[in-house]
């Protein structure tokens, strides 16, 4: 063979290797399915079971390629959601049925919360429902729509007062009382060493509302173009819920990572505190047990509440949420 011939060969042989590299990276890639999800908030203890997911590999044991995209006040998650540039997030329930009820078709992949989180504080060192009429603050991004409807079933006459920092309102004293949530608002007001009681916080779920709040949400048209991959994120998340429930203090540590990179401002202390209360609501009380499921039973109650307070057109039943 002389030298040309030889150099052809050795360029063929170099092609052929090359595209060799070139099928196993593509076979990689298609392995790892892109998938992008975004929590309904900034990055906290509330959604640690998904920073485990990442960080322990569970995703990509899966076969998914997952990035976490924390919202912003430009870009809501559901707004992401919406223009396909995330695949789901996560949504309180009554949050999930009014977005519905609007004409936007959303499923249920996993429920995390079995339990009602929200809270109402009150500053006069009584119990917040004696306090008819007065100013009582609420989040201005959403999330109050159980506590209108409490707020009328109980002829409460509450003025609401609209804001991001609620807490903030309630310190100064410009309001009378506040809704919070008991893993997040309520320890920081406990931060701020101001006297809470339990005479002076109203838990909603101890009085009739309890209703379920965190589940993972996608678009309907999504989800029938991607059961598999909706299918594995979900296993795999719930996987980091549990890996969290038995190594809280390494999933701690996990959270704070995702704090300090998306520079939110908290503590540490907070964030255990958060963490704790998370699990703990994510425990049925019927069962005893974390099921990660939508009760049927809740999503009734919900709809009949929001219903009859006007916040919904429609029934929405069980079956229109659930991923099937």
């Amino acid at each position: 063979m002389n030298k040309r011939s030889k150099r052809k060969y050795c360029s063929k042989i170099r092609l052929g290797y090359l595209f060799v590299l070139f099928l196993l990276v593509c076979v990689k890639v298609k392995g790892q399915e892109k998938f992008i999800f975004t929590p309904q908030w900034t990055a906290q203890a509330q959604f640690a079971g998904y920073y485990v997911a990442q960080e322990k590999g569970f995703y990509k044991e899966a076969g998914l390629s997952v990035e976490i995209v924390h919202p912003s006040i430009t870009q809501p998650a559901l707004n992401r959601v919406r223009n396909n540039e995330s695949h789901a997030t996560t949504l309180q329930l009554c949050q999930a049925m009014e977005i519905l009820d609007d004409g936007v078709e959303l499923v249920n992949i996993l429920q995390t919360s079995m339990n009602n989180a929200i809270v109402i504080v009150s500053r006069r060192g009584v119990n917040p429902l004696t306090q008819k009429g007065e100013r009582v603050g609420i989040w201005s991004a959403g999330f109050g729509q159980l506590a209108r409807c409490m707020n009328m079933k109980e002829h409460l006459g509450y003025v609401w007062i609209p804001s991001a920092t609620n807490v903030n309102l309630f310190v100064t004293g410009a309001i009378d009382a506040t809704l919070a949530m008991s893993y997040n608002e309520y320890y920081q007001l406990v931060q701020t060493g101001l006297p809470v009681s339990e005479k002076t916080v109203y838990r909603f779920r101890d009085h009739g509302y309890n209703v379920q709040e965190d589940g993972v949400y996608m678009t309907r048209a999504y989800y029938e173009s991607h059961r598999v991959e909706a299918k594995k994120f979900a296993e795999a998340s719930r996987k980091g819920w549990v890996w969290a429930a038995e190594h809280p203090e390494e999933a701690l540590n996990i959270v704070m990572k995702y704090v300090h990179e998306n520079q939110i401002v908290t503590n540490r202390v907070l964030q255990k505190l958060m963490l704790e209360e998370i699990l703990r609501l994510q425990v049925d009380r019927e069962s005893g047990k974390r099921e990660f499921r939508l009760r049927p039973d809740m999503v009734k109650k919900a709809s009949d509440l929001m219903l009859e307070c006007k916040l919904l057109k429609h029934e929405v039943t069980y079956e229109q949420l659930i991923a099937k």
